[in-house]
């Protein structure tokens, strides 16, 4: 067996544990949370062992040995195999056990301690995911601190200080924004008419939008989750999730539109290669780039909501004596929130700032996880002005920690850097911007595809960006976005 049979072979298991955390978060009973967890433990430990075996070693240098370097996919192939290889090898299977199996504890718990507002009860998970997020860094390596080991694996070939460096310089500028736009925004608000705005009418919305900006079907579906989530099974099998508002559509609709935007990516990523880095996203900060791209360049676009509005009064009857000029305002609003996935583009990023800040603490060891609820509240009251009302409304909101996914969140703010370059490169084609403005999005949706998703992680995401943009990642054009957006 070769080596890329092999990689297509640890894929079928990492789809299988796909299924089942999906079925976790979306169907299962609560009760099945243990048989659950060692069903994962189970086959992570079997991926693991199979991508970490000799076997898989003499087939890797094999491949390397006989590779001649004329074929530039089949080096970038083999150059990713490496890599996953090397970091792979150096977690013992046992330790990859044990933390499916926290992740899988974690997560039910978290879910719990939401509901409950009650961070004590999640606090022994996350302290042991923790603690297993330090003992994976110490054994990855690092060169200046834990941190750069967990950043590496959700966004490679960068730092934490250059991380920490772009965040020191984009802050003023970023609450500056914020606070300005939030002012503008109370003097325009008008209030959403009341709801219920039932849910089945917002399905049969976001069903329709997702499929005209090219969500494929045939080859995906939408489900209902505590935490909105896109997640592939397989390479024509791509789930979204979403939650539902009764009072704002709107929560629920711009949520498909994010998960829509992974699903796309997801979706162009040639199938044919599932398994191989080819056929894999390069990494979390391009694949945002592509959920806020769709969900805020060109779901709050004036465009996108000549088309749609009117079908949105059609379905909700409650609008229709709503302008759709205070409807923009309604979309476009800014507003200082304790919930960072209903955030506004003009103050979203604070709240990536603050969590990135807090993660780095508890890797490094400067905050315990007991003091995470005042750590939190305090972050936030400097960067917001206020306190939020709760845990469930604070610490407790996001999934990630109880997936073990400390390392992650400064991706979505990379993200919205990305999508900003990546849209107006895209608009700089006169085809693309006069469809864009006419609401279709076939001609930016294959834009993306040969730009972007063709390549899967045969390029690191920098070199990706600059080959789309022909310029270096860089936050230019995202303040420029929300300057023109929210200030103009």
């Amino acid at each position: 067996m070769s080596i890329f049979e092999k990689a297509r072979e640890h894929a079928v298991i990492s789809s299988a544990s796909s299924a089942l955390g999906w079925d976790q978060e979306t169907y299962m009973p609560d009760a099945a949370a243990t048989h659950r967890a060692a069903q994962l433990s189970w086959l992570s430990s079997r991926a693991h062992e199979l991508a970490t075996s000799d076997a898989w070693k003499k087939d890797l240098e094999d491949a390397e040995a006989a590779n001649t370097g004329t074929d530039a996919k089949l080096t970038a192939n083999l150059r990713e195999l490496r890599r996953e290889f090397d970091r792979a090898t150096k977690l013992p299977v046992e330790l990859v056990a044990r933390e499916s199996e926290a992740t899988s504890l974690g997560m039910h718990a978290w879910a719990e301690a939401r509901k409950n507002n009650d961070f004590a009860s999640f606090a022994p998970h996350l302290s042991k995911l923790v603690a297993l997020a330090r003992e994976k860094a110490e054994l990855w390596g690092y060169e200046n601190e834990p941190y750069d080991a967990l950043l590496d694996g959700y966004e490679r070939a960068t730092s934490t200080a250059a991380v920490a460096s772009l965040f020191d310089d984009l802050r003023p500028q970023l609450s500056s924004i914020a606070a300005k736009a939030v002012e503008i925004s109370k003097a325009k608000a008008v209030p959403l008419p009341a709801g219920p705005y039932s849910i089945e009418g917002q399905m049969n919305l976001n069903r329709q939008v997702a499929e005209a900006v090219g969500f494929d079907f045939s080859a995906g579906r939408i489900d209902t989750t505590t935490h909105p989530f896109c997640t592939t099974l397989g390479p024509s099998d791509v789930r979204l999730t979403t939650r539902y508002n009764l009072e704002d559509f709107t929560s629920s609709l711009f949520g498909v539109l994010h998960e829509a935007g992974h699903g796309l990516y997801e979706q162009g990523i040639p199938g044919e290669d599932f398994g191989l880095p080819s056929g894999s996203s390069v990494s979390l900060g391009i694949h945002e780039s592509q959920s806020r791209l769709w969900e805020n360049h060109v779901g709050r676009s004036d465009a996108f909501w000549n088309q749609w509005y009117p079908v949105a009064q059609e379905i909700f009857p409650q609008l229709a004596s709503y302008p759709l000029e205070s409807f923009l305002n309604h979309v476009r609003r800014a507003e200082f929130s304790p919930i960072r996935v209903e955030a506004d583009e003009a103050t979203y990023d604070l709240h990536i700032i603050l969590r990135f800040g807090l993660e780095r603490r508890l890797v490094r060891g400067e905050l315990e996880v007991k003091d995470v609820p005042a750590a939190w509240n305090a972050s936030f009251e400097e960067l917001f002005g206020f306190v939020p009302p709760d845990d469930r409304h604070g610490c407790l909101q996001d999934i990630h920690w109880s997936m073990g996914g400390l390392g992650y969140f400064s991706t979505y703010s990379l993200g919205n850097l990305n999508a900003a370059q990546l849209f107006a490169a895209a608009r700089k084609n006169p085809e693309i911007a006069a469809a864009t403005d006419r609401a279709d999005y076939a001609p930016l949706l294959k834009w993306l595809r040969d730009s972007v998703h063709v390549f899967g992680a045969t390029l690191d995401p920098a070199d990706l960006m600059k080959q789309a943009t022909g310029k270096a990642p860089s936050p230019e054009d995202y303040l420029a976005h929300l300057t023109q957006r929210y200030l103009a």
